[in-house]
Order: C-alpha cells, then sequence, then structure tokens
C-alpha cells in the first residue's frame, strides 16, 4: 500500500513539473523594413555609431549578411510585399508600387482604393491587391483577433502592406500636408491616434534644418572618390514632404510614431503575440547620386543608428527586449546614377526609349496582320498588346509574341526580350527565375524587355530616364531578442525566408502562399 502510495505521489510531482514547463512565445514581434540598407555601408560607417544601435545589433543578433531578393526588379512595394507573405510578387500580385491597368489603361497605385476614405490625407487605400495573407494575418488568425497587429512608416505603401489585410492600424506621413496619415479600411481609428498629429510634422517643418548630427561626419570619408562637403538643406514648396522623407530627419518621426503606438496602442502588454512593422530610409537624399551627397549618406546612417537605440530601449523599458523577437531587413538597393557622359570613358552606352520601340513595334505588326492598334499601352519596360483586337482578328496569341520577340531583339540596348509565354511556358535560361517570380500575369505587361547594361530606359512621355546596372549588392538580415544568441552567417540567404522564420517562433502557420523553410 505505502509502495503505491508513494508511485502515486512521484507521478503527481511529475505531472505538476510538466504542467509547470508550460513554453512561452515572444510578447511582441517588430519587423523593421529599411529602405536602401546596404551591408557594405552598415560596415563601413560602424566607427560613427554609438554602442546601443547598430552596434549591439551587429554583435548580439543573429546576423545574415549576404541576403538576396529571389526576384528582378525590387521596388519599396514589392520588397514589403515579400518580406511580410514570405513569397515573390508571382504570388502575392505587388509586382512594383505602379503598374499598368488593363482595363483603364492608365497606371494604378500598388495600394489605391477609393472604396476606403482616408484618415488625415485625400489619398484612399486599402490592401486589396495583395492577394495573399501575411505575417500580421496569419497572428490574427492564430489568436482569434486577440494579437495587434500595427504598421508605421514614410511611405503609404510600406504602411499598408506592411500591416496585410487584418491589422488594426497603420499610418504614415502624408505627401501633401505632412501629417500622420491613414485608412478607414482598418476600421475604426484608434483614440491615440488623434492626439498624434498635435506636434506634427506641418507646425514643424519650416523651421527643420537637415545638417550633420556631429563634427565627426564631415570628416569621416568611405568613398575612393568623393565630393565630401558641409550640408544644409531645408524644406520648401510643394514638394517639401516627399523631400523631407528621404533626408535623415525622416527616421526620427517614425520612431516619435512608433514609440507613441507602443505606448498607446497596448502592444506586448499580456501573452497574446503582438506584431509591429517598422519602415525606415537609409537611401540616397532626393534623387541624387550618392556621389553627390557622400556626407549626407554618412548622416542618414549616423541618425537611424540613434533612432535603432532609442527604440530599442522603448521597446525594453514597456515590453523587455527578452520578450521581444526583433528582426531587422533593407528593400534592396536601387543605385541613383549621377548624370555622365560615358562615350567620353568610351564605355559602351546609349539610349533606349521605350515610346518610340512601341510605336515601331505597332507598325510592324500593322504591316504584318492589317491595320490596328495592336499595343494597347506600355509602362517601364513592358509592353501591352491588345487582346481584344487579336481575338478579333483571330490572331494566335503565341504567334504574334514570337514576332515582337523577333522584331524587338533587333533593337539596339536591348539585351533580351522576355514574353508572357517565354516567362511562364518557356524553358530555363539563367536569370529567368529571377524574372519568372517578379511576373504576374494579371498586372505584368505580355512583352519585358530586357535594357543591355549602361544603357538608358527611356519614357519621353513621363520625362524618366534610368540606366540599367546589374550590380550585386549586399544587404543584411538580423534576428534580435527572444531567445537569439550572436551569430555570424555568411551563407547566401533570400528574403522569403523571414516569414517562415517567425512564424515559426511564435507557432503559427506561415502566410498562406509562403513554402519556404524557417531559417532556423
Amino acid at each position: 500500500m505505502k509502495k503505491k502510495i508513494l508511485t502515486t505521489f512521484i507521478a503527481s510531482i511529475a505531472m505538476a513539473g510538466t504542467m509547470a514547463q508550460t513554453t512561452t512565445v515572444p510578447r511582441l514581434v517588430v519587423g523593421i523594413t529599411i529602405d536602401q540598407l546596404r551591408s557594405d555601408y552598415l560596415k563601413a560607417f560602424y566607427p560613427l555609431y554609438g554602442d546601443e544601435g547598430f552596434k549591439l545589433l551587429m554583435n548580439k543578433g543573429q546576423v545574415y549578411s549576404n541576403v538576396q531578393y529571389p526576384f528582378l526588379p525590387v521596388d519599396r512595394a514589392s520588397a514589403v510585399a515579400s518580406i511580410q507573405t514570405g513569397t515573390v510578387p508571382y504570388n502575392h500580385g505587388i509586382i512594383s508600387e505602379e503598374w499598368m491597368s488593363r482595363t483603364e489603361l492608365h497606371t494604378i497605385y500598388c495600394v489605391e482604393d477609393h472604396n476606403y476614405k482616408g484618415i488625415e490625407t485625400s489619398d484612399c487605400s486599402s490592401p486589396k491587391n495583395l492577394i495573399v495573407s501575411t505575417i500580421g494575418d496569419e497572428l490574427k488568425a492564430a489568436t482569434k483577433g486577440k494579437a495587434l497587429v500595427y504598421s508605421v512608416a514614410p511611405y503609404r505603401e510600406a504602411a499598408v502592406l506592411g500591416a496585410g489585410h487584418a491589422a488594426d492600424w497603420a499610418m504614415w506621413i502624408d505627401n501633401q500636408t505632412g501629417n500622420w496619415a491613414g485608412t478607414s479600411y482598418y476600421g475604426q481609428t484608434p483614440a491615440w491616434f488623434r492626439y498624434l498629429n498635435t506636434n506634427s510634422l506641418p507646425n514643424r517643418i519650416s523651421s527643420l534644418t537637415w545638417k550633420p548630427s556631429n563634427e565627426i561626419i564631415g570628416s569621416y570619408n568611405y568613398y575612393l572618390t568623393t565630393n565630401q562637403k558641409p550640408f544644409s538643406h531645408s524644406f520648401t514648396g510643394d514638394s517639401r514632404y516627399r523631400v523631407f522623407k528621404t533626408s535623415g530627419l525622416a527616421n526620427e518621426e517614425v520612431t516619435k510614431a512608433a514609440r507613441y503606438c507602443l505606448e498607446n496602442g497596448n502592444a506586448g502588454v499580456d501573452e497574446v503575440t503582438d506584431f509591429l512593422s517598422l519602415c525606415y530610409y537609409a537611401g540616397d537624399y532626393h534623387g541624387t547620386s550618392y556621389t553627390e551627397t557622400t556626407t549626407e549618406l554618412q548622416d542618414t546612417y549616423t541618425r537611424l543608428d540613434h533612432e535603432i537605440a532609442t527604440l530599442l530601449k522603448k521597446i525594453d523599458s514597456l515590453v523587455g527586449l527578452d520578450k521581444t523577437l526583433i528582426f531587422i531587413t533593407s528593400t534592396g538597393y536601387d543605385e541613383i546614377e549621377a548624370e555622365a557622359d560615358l562615350t567620353k570613358y568610351r564605355i559602351p552606352t546609349g539610349d533606349f526609349n521605350i515610346n518610340r520601340c512601341s510605336t515601331l513595334l505597332n507598325m510592324y505588326l500593322c504591316a504584318m496582320f492589317g491595320n490596328g492598334q495592336y499595343v494597347e499601352s506600355y509602362y517601364g519596360n513592358q509592353i501591352y498588346l491588345n487582346h481584344k483586337l487579336l481575338e478579333q482578328k483571330q490572331l494566335k496569341f503565341a504567334e504574334v509574341l514570337q514576332h515582337c520577340e523577333d522584331f524587338l531583339f533587333q533593337f539596339a540596348g536591348v539585351r533580351d526580350v522576355f514574353t508572357s509565354q517565354r516567362i511562364t511556358q518557356g524553358a530555363w535560361t539563367p536569370g529567368i527565375s529571377n524574372i519568372r517570380n517578379a511576373f504576374n500575369p494579371k498586372c505584368s505587361g505580355d512583352i519585358l524587355i530586357q535594357v543591355a547594361p549602361g544603357w538608358n530606359l527611356v519614357n519621353e512621355d513621363r520625362g524618366t530616364k534610368k540606366m540599367q546596372r546589374d550590380s550585386f549588392f549586399e544587404f543584411p538580415l538580423i534576428f534580435f531578442g527572444y531567445n537569439m544568441k550572436p551569430e555570424k552567417v555568411d551563407t547566401p540567404v533570400t528574403i522569403d525566408c523571414i516569414a517562415p522564420t517567425v512564424a515559426h517562433h511564435i507557432r503559427i502557420r506561415a502566410p498562406n502562399a509562403c513554402n519556404s523553410a524557417p531559417l532556423f
């Protein structure tokens, strides 16, 4: 009898111990996307940093130094969408910030939606074009709506796409008013948001001047050839808020809003995991090449380091860094070229004009198949054909595409031509996987023209001119905080691994179009 009692007692203790060992998850996940962040710049400006920002992340976090996007081209919208969904534009639908609407024959903005009114803005927005779920969406579903999901960014597309479909709130700096803005898509405006604009940017913009944050900025020089010089930028005119958002001062506004959101939005206060998406900026100032603004770029990284440190301190005081999973990555880097005459250096170059190309292609198709407007529209390096006309003339779409491909290959400055059929059904060729991943049948063109490196893609209608460059740029991915051990990883990884890694740590399903494995 005594033996039976003793056995029961031991079993009870073991069961109690098992029940006590309840596994935990982070109270808060903070996803930080830094627009235009580069690994080489992050390391190069290391002497300019304090000890509680980038240095803390790089020394105490799990650092992947060589991260890439599995598709090309990449911009801020497609990057944020891919980070949050764990997949590529072919699946999530956001191929760029803008694309051509086949039905309306004009460009549409990726988060434009006139069914929902703007809050503190005239812009109407929603994530309707994002056709799969995000990390935040899956977190909401897994917690039956209890999790809080917020998104803060200087840019509208980054805020909305970072928030996803089920978020509680998304906010950005409006280009026209400078106020923090939102959209009625996310329901009732939070009470704390109404007070955020009481000391907002419009009240201070006229008195703001961007100068180097310290004396070291002007004397430190990383660049081989440089135009190192002091700078002083003020913000005036109709485009002042757009320009401000490319300055080193913009990140301070993001941190202020993020702190206000954390302090008043109740994120991370209970055992249910909450999610905060943030976007910062680390790119060139006001569309100017880095060769002309090297001092500004160094100051931007230095100021960003300070903002990261401020944010980490606030998270630690409100939630605890040990209870918060943080990831930091980049949108990739899109280099702005300085105006230069490459011919005097005997570097092959030239202009490829998409307007003239489209006109000549239409004339060629008229000669082949009879009169008609075969080229319906064009945008960027993409040409859209008139599907209705081809059906009326009973032309085989594949045959027309082949004729287009053969014709366009004859243009100077064309390296390759990818038709929609070749992208979706054709045999594998070098580089085509990146192009296929960036393609989406519902909004991409029928023909994608790959301009040769060193040549300029010119659109006279829009007054744009962009040089093609295939340079490789590394950017980092850092995991920090909850259960993270310091580690340096040089193995190349792709950005679609972030969402499943976060989902694994907070024990929810990965987004519904994500088929990548967690990193660890």
